[in-house]
C-alpha cells in the first residue's frame, strides 16, 4: 500500500505553494507539530450538513473576496483561510489558484 501523507504534511505542503496574498496570514498560523495540534474548523451554521463541499468552496471564495476588498493586512480574512485549508482538498485549491491566475475562475467576483 502507498503511504498516505498526514493532514499536517498536506497543510505544510500547501502553505509552501500559497501565493503572496496568503503569506501574511500563514506567518501568524501556529506551527503544527503533532496530530494533537491539528484543529478542525468550527461549526458554520450556513452549512449544517455533513457534506462540506459547499463550505469548502464558499470559504475559498470568501477568503479571496476579503483579500480583494480589505487587503492582505485585514486580519479577519484569516478565518476564511483557516476554514478552506481545513475543508478543501489540496488538489482543488491548486486548481482554483491556477484558474484565478489565468482569469478563468468560475466565480464572477474573483
Amino acid at each position: 500500500p502507498q503511504h498516505q501523507p498526514d493532514q499536517a504534511s498536506c497543510i505544510k505542503a500547501h502553505a509552501l505553494k500559497m501565493n503572496e496574498s496568503t503569506k501574511p496570514f500563514l506567518s501568524e498560523t501556529p506551527k503544527v507539530e503533532t496530530k494533537a495540534d491539528l484543529k478542525t474548523v468550527g461549526f458554520d451554521a450556513r452549512f449544517p450538513n455533513t457534506n462540506q463541499t459547499k463550505a469548502c468552496w464558499q470559504n475559498y471564495v470568501d477568503f479571496h473576496k476579503c483579500l480583494k476588498i480589505k487587503g492582505a493586512t485585514y486580519a479577519p480574512c484569516k478565518q476564511f483561510l483557516t476554514a478552506y485549508l481545513s475543508l478543501c482538498p489540496n488538489q482543488w485549491v491548486e486548481q482554483w489558484d491556477e484558474q484565478r491566475e489565468k482569469g478563468v475562475f468560475p466565480h464572477k467576483d474573483l
